[in-house]
Order: C-alpha cells, then sequence, then structure tokens
C-alpha cells in the first residue's frame, strides 16, 4: 500500500514565489497553506509597507485569490526584534509565523541569519521562546531549518531546542547548507528525529514528482511535505501528488504561461517582466522540453511584444 500524504504547503522561495506566483499555483492545487518569502528582521520593528510588499494578500485577509491561508516569515537572530515583529504580523492578519533558520545566502548568513545559526542551537531555542511568549500560546508558529550547517551531527539537538520553545510545525530540507541544492536530498535523517519528537515534521527537498513524494514520506516516516523548486517545475505537482491527477500537459501550460505573462505586465513589477519569465522556464524546462525550446527563442528578447509572440508559437508545440 502507498504511503498517503497528509499535508503539502508551498515553500518559501526568495525572489521567486512572489503573490503572482503563489496566485498561480494555489489556484491550480490543493494547498494546506502557503509560507511567505522572508521579511528580514535585524534591530528595529520592521515598517507594515515592508511586510505589504512581501505579502499584498495582508489586505485581503492573508489569503491567495483561491483561499491558501498565508504565514509570514522572519529571519533575523535578534529574539526581542524578532518577537516584537510576529506580533506586528500577527496583528496584521498572517495565519501563524513561520521563522527560516535555512536561508543558505552568503550575505544572509554573514549577518548571523538563515542556515548560519544551525550551529547555534541554543540561539534558536532563545528566538523560539521569546517568539512564543511574545504571540501567546494559540498562534501558530513554525520554522524551517536544513539539516545542519556543515553535517547533520547537531540536527537532534537543533530539533530539541525548536520542541523545547513550544513550536508547533517544522519543516527539514533534508540537506545541510553547505549541501546547498545539490541533489540527493537524506530524508532518513528526517525519520531519526521523527522517532524521539512529537513536533509535527515536514518534509522537503528533491521531491519533483510523485514517485519522489512516495519515496519521501517512506524514508522521512513523515505524511507532511513542503513543495519548492518542484512546484515550479511541475505546477500541478500538489494535486498529482494528494489526488493522483494527471502531470499538466504542455497544451495546459502554455495557456498557463500566457495568463502568466499577462498577469505579470498589469503588476507593479512588469519592468522586468522578460527575467521572471525566463527565471520560470529554467523549472519548467526540468519537466517539459517545450519550456526548453520556448526559453531558447526568448532568451536574448527583452520587448513583451515579441516574447508573448514565442508563447503563441510554443502553444503549438
Amino acid at each position: 500500500m502507498k504511503p498517503q500524504v497528509k499535508k503539502i504547503i508551498l515553500a518559501p522561495m526568495e525572489g521567486v514565489a512572489d503573490e503572482l506566483m503563489r496566485q498561480m499555483l494555489t489556484s491550480l492545487n490543493s494547498y494546506d497553506f502557503c509560507v511567505t518569502e522572508f521579511v528580514r528582521v535585524v534591530d528595529s520593528l520592521v515598517p507594515k509597507h515592508v511586510f505589504r510588499k512581501i505579502c499584498p494578500e495582508l489586505d485581503l485577509g492573508c489569503i491567495t485569490q483561491s483561499g491558501t491561508l498565508l504565514r509570514m516569515q522572519l529571519l533575523g537572530q535578534e529574539p526581542d526584534w524578532m518577537a516584537e515583529n510576529a506580533v506586528r504580523a500577527l496583528a496584521m492578519g498572517s495565519h501563524g509565523i513561520d521563522v527560516n533558520f535555512g536561508c543558505p545566502a552568503k550575505a544572509v548568513n554573514k549577518s548571523k541569519g538563515g542556515a548560519v545559526l544551525l550551529n547555534e542551537p541554543e540561539k534558536i531555542y532563545q528566538i523560539m521562546a521569546k517568539m512564543r511568549t511574545a504571540i501567546g500560546i494559540d498562534a501558530t508558529l513554525s520554522a524551517k531549518i536544513r539539516l545542519g550547517f556543515t553535517d547533520a551531527s547537531k540536527l537532534d539537538e537543533i530539533v530539541s531546542a525548536i520542541e523545547s520553545a513550544n513550536v508547533n510545525q517544522l519543516t527539514i530540507h533534508a540537506r545541510t547548507k553547505q549541501d546547498g541544492y545539490r541533489p540527493p536530498a537524506y530524508w532518513h535523517f528526517i525519520a531519526e528525529v521523527r522517532k524521539k519528537y512529537d513536533i509535527e515534521i515536514f518534509a522537503n527537498g528533491e521531491i519533483w514528482n510523485k514517485n519522489d513524494a512516495i519515496n519521501c514520506i517512506n524514508q522521512s516516516q513523515t505524511p507532511n511535505l513542503m513543495l519548492g523548486r518542484g512546484a515550479l517545475a511541475l505546477p500541478n505537482l500538489a494535486n498529482v501528488i494528494k489526488f493522483d491527477e494527471d502531470p499538466m500537459p504542455w497544451s495546459e501550460l502554455s495557456t498557463l504561461l500566457k495568463r502568466y505573462s499577462e498577469l505579470e505586465l498589469q503588476g507593479d513589477k512588469s519592468f522586468y517582466f522578460s527575467s521572471r519569465l525566463k527565471q520560470w522556464l529554467r523549472y519548467l524546462k526540468l519537466q517539459y522540453p517545450q519550456a526548453d525550446s520556448l526559453f531558447n527563442a526568448i532568451k536574448l528578447l527583452k520587448n513583451k511584444d515579441e516574447i508573448l509572440h514565442q508563447i503563441d508559437i510554443a502553444a503549438l508545440a
């Protein structure tokens, strides 16, 4: 008997999973919730307009147009300011608070944020405990980590710190910071901590298709998944996993690309429309050879009309 998935959430992918991409993907899939790109917390209360820039849906009840709940993610290393900003995000409507301890970016790690904190489980505990006290026991508090910074030797200590702070949910990206995004994902490490701790755990990393999801659930021993780049490469991946839908055919995807392009051009980010579309095609070509052809056709183009014309041609492929 195949293992059954329980919950699937959409990952917070910086510079990729913005409002428009969330709108597209949640309209195609039954996600349990989405986590936003991170709000960077340093040594102050972040202005409300910054929260709204990251999550415009705050003005609509903090849900996507298709009704999927959104959770704001914070990134920082100062417990008091993380706590104050968590209170602000909840007051603005966020459905819970997520904390980023997994970002591998050098600039973020250099300023003591993201994955570098995996070297300091006690600091992680201080941040999460202070946030829990500030937001109260009824608000959902979650965290996203990797297996560790250079190896998984501190994973047990990290998970213990997080659970001890009364955190509700934990997503584990089954690679270290040093691994980056190189395959494989080491899902079996998740199973080791899953046996010891009661916290609700989500597995993340290298889930590109239904078989990957089954293997991940088997090896990680958790029925909960977070989808990241795989959700970009196969836009209906969550429903393929959850409901055994057929993978979206190219004919439907080319229509989706047209819709995405038109929405992108209507938004306030239309000045870099071509780069956004090319970015998405880099993922799509992992599943669709036609996307590779389209990428090659537009990679030197910047004129929106020329690009839209090439999308129309690709739709006939």
